[in-house]
């Protein structure tokens, strides 16, 4: 039987495009010397923990911008994004090797991303279809073993917060967006665990808390588990639309849509769903049991709440200028 030869088999890769591609790959480094000898260095970039977002978006078209455009953009995302990961990962382990045993699995600095639908559980599950609509994020494995050691008591509770010089700077949301608009204050937040799955350094949070903090895609946080935040007693919350107000079992919608936050965050917005129809709500007052006073966070899972509304957001005069 005969042995294939080169001269028998199919030609798959043709040589002038395996050289077109050699050339290409060659002058990469050189196209990025030129383009950071080009651009000015922003503050921004000067930080490890900052990742550029321009170098993923938009991504050029491989048949209109040519194969040089296309590797180079590519090579730059894969860059960027590589080098944020080790800067995440070095501190991590330096965390790790210099604090207790129990102390390194509490905490991690984490990358995120926002939470998606392939998050969303399967059904049966309470917190199906309310990815977006509970303060659960998607974790790392360390905090299932921290939640295990520490003997933490249910609700299990995570606190994410920004970091001075290490996050970037903050998105400045458009008026018209859903936030409560003390929130371009905010740097800490609080929310509980929808699974433990997430890769290392990596974290995925509901868009809410993205907004709520001013976070990007792919910023850098601290996030830490917390088991002292105290058990509300009350809650006051502002409407953005008053045609939540006036559903005829709105008191019985609340009750049953917040039972999806182990807590809550005073300054932040919520959302609901109800009918087909998302609702927002500011975090306007927090109290904590059993005195009463005002907290920036608490517990609303387990707790004998009250929850009261004030007059919504779109019933309110605007303030006059000075």
């Amino acid at each position: 039987r005969r042995q294939p030869t080169a001269t028998m088999m199919p030609n798959l890769f043709p040589p002038s495009l395996a050289a077109v591609l050699l050339l290409a790959i060659a002058s990469i480094p050189s196209a990025l010397s030129s383009t950071a000898t080009s651009t000015p260095t922003s503050s921004s970039a000067s930080s490890p923990f900052h990742y550029d977002p321009t170098s993923q978006y938009p991504t050029p078209s491989l048949f209109r911008s040519g194969v040089l455009p296309f590797l180079t953009q590519k090579w730059n995302h894969a860059q960027s994004v590589a080098l944020l990961e080790q800067a995440v990962e070095d501190h991590n382990a330096e965390y790790v090797a210099t604090s207790s045993p129990l102390d390194a699995i509490c905490y991690r600095r984490c990358i995120v991303l926002p939470l998606d639908e392939r998050f969303d559980p399967p059904m049966g599950v309470f917190s199906h279809g309310h990815v977006d609509t509970g303060d659960k994020m998607s974790l790392n494995r360390n905090f299932w073993d921290a939640i295990a050691k520490s003997s933490a008591e249910v609700p299990w509770l995570f606190e994410v917060s920004r970091v001075n010089g290490v996050t970037s700077p903050r998105v400045i949301l458009p008026t018209n967006e859903h936030h409560h608009p003390s929130s371009a204050n905010l740097s800490r937040a609080v929310g509980g665990a929808l699974d433990f799955r997430s890769p290392n350094n990596y974290a995925f949070l509901p868009r809410w808390m993205f907004s709520a903090l001013g976070l990007r895609p792919r910023d850098v946080v601290d996030i830490r588990l917390v088991t002292k935040t105290p058990p509300g007693s009350a809650v006051r919350l502002r409407p953005h639309s008053s045609a939540f107000v006036n559903i005829g079992n709105h008191q019985a919608v609340l009750e049953t849509e917040l039972k999806h936050y182990s807590a809550l965050t005073l300054g932040s917005t919520i959302p609901f769903d109800y009918r087909g129809e998302r609702y927002y709500f500011d975090v306007v007052d927090l109290r904590s049991s059993p005195r009463g006073e005002r907290v920036p966070m608490a517990k609303v899972q387990d707790c004998d709440i009250a929850a009261e509304f004030v007059r919504a957001r779109d019933q309110m005069k605007p303030k006059k200028k000075k």
